[in-house]
């Protein structure tokens, strides 16, 4: 009875009797916490960057006041549910595709958008590679479940520490950067520019391995190397094609609706690609991650529009035309031609 049950039973992502509901709800804990500590970090980057330099006009720094911590913790109970609903074969897709997306950006040259923009857009990619790594590195293992609790936390000791690091700079940074009698405003003032180097070396070792093992998860599910080809043939072209249409839509229209509209055209390719080759799980942790993708956009609007403001600024300010000062030969010139034409006028 309980194996025809477990038959009948479909595997969508963790709700299956099959697998563990534990495991991948400790996944999803750990995901979302990752999520949050890069958003946070960037958060406070951008607003003791507006403080510390507050040359260009309009710039506003990200608000940091304690009526977001209850959407915060919303917006964190919700990505822990998406994470550990979504399965990781979706989430291998989805940091594939990502992955995809920046080396194409660094092959092209195209620097649009900054670094600190592609951080803001890579956070639900970032807990979906989380996912899938955790996937891949505990499969099979006969202690997963410990090591996921020990890993959460971590994760949950590094998120609280942010979070306290957020509400200090929120209440004491300005008092206390001026002071000079704060030990942690002080390491901010002086670290501060550092914040994206930081989280750019973090990224890469994140996607690195996550690219290693959403390689593995895919192919796990293939029997043999026609049906891999039968799968990655097409994955390949309409990668290829979204990739190619977001970097022209990007170029000729940057604006804040070209985003949503990149993303949802994305999770609209990925879902035909999974309606052709997947499964029907699949399709509906798609449309989970189009709904996550949203969420974590939103929650970043208004940093998003911190760096757009920056950025154009920074730009504007390049791109003044300076008058050529002439050089020392054509000085002496001009001197010359000056001195022979008060030389005929005196004459």
């Amino acid at each position: 009875m309980w194996g025809l049950l477990r038959w009948c039973t479909p595997s969508f992502g963790w709700i299956s009797l099959t697998s563990k509901p534990i495991d991948s709800l400790l996944q999803g804990v750990i995901a979302a916490c990752a999520v949050s500590v890069l958003n946070h970090l960037l958060r406070i980057h951008l607003h003791i960057q507006s403080l510390i330099e507050p040359a260009q006009e309009g710039v506003k720094a990200p608000k940091l006041h304690s009526q977001r911590q209850i959407l915060d913790s919303l917006h964190l109970c919700i990505l822990i549910i998406l994470f550990a609903t979504v399965g990781s074969r979706v989430s291998s897709l989805v940091v594939l595709e990502f992955s995809l997306r920046i080396i194409s950006m660094l092959l092209s040259n195209d620097h649009g958008a900054s670094r600190k923009q592609i951080f803001l857009l890579c956070q639900y990619s970032v807990g979906c590679g989380v996912t899938a790594s955790l996937s891949y590195l505990n499969e099979g293992a006969p202690h997963s479940t410990l090591s996921l609790m020990l890993s959460t936390g971590l994760a949950g000791l590094i998120m609280w520490y942010v979070w306290r690091l957020v509400k200090h700079v929120n209440t004491m940074y300005e008092l206390h950067s001026k002071e000079r009698y704060c030990g942690v405003c002080i390491l901010l003032l002086t670290t501060w520019h550092q914040i994206p180097k930081l989280l750019c070396n973090a990224l890469k070792v994140v996607f690195m391995v996550a690219d290693v093992a959403a390689f593995f998860v895919i192919n796990r599910d293939f029997l043999t190397t026609s049906e891999a080809i039968r799968f990655w043939t097409p994955l390949t072209i309409c990668y290829t094609l979204l990739v190619i249409y977001m970097q022209e839509e990007q170029k000729q229209n940057p604006t804040e609706q070209s985003i949503y509209q990149t993303v949802g055209v994305r999770m609209g390719g990925l879902l035909i690609l999974t309606l052709t080759v997947g499964r029907w799980a699949d399709v509906l942790h798609v449309i989970l991650s189009l709904f996550g993708e949203m969420l974590c956009l939103l929650q970043a609007g208004t940093m998003m529009e911190a760096c757009r403001q920056r950025d154009s600024s920074e730009v504007r300010s390049k791109g003044t035309v300076r008058q050529p000062q002439p050089s020392t030969q054509q000085r002496s010139r001009v001197s010359d031609t000056q001195t022979l034409n008060h030389q005929k006028d005196s004459s």
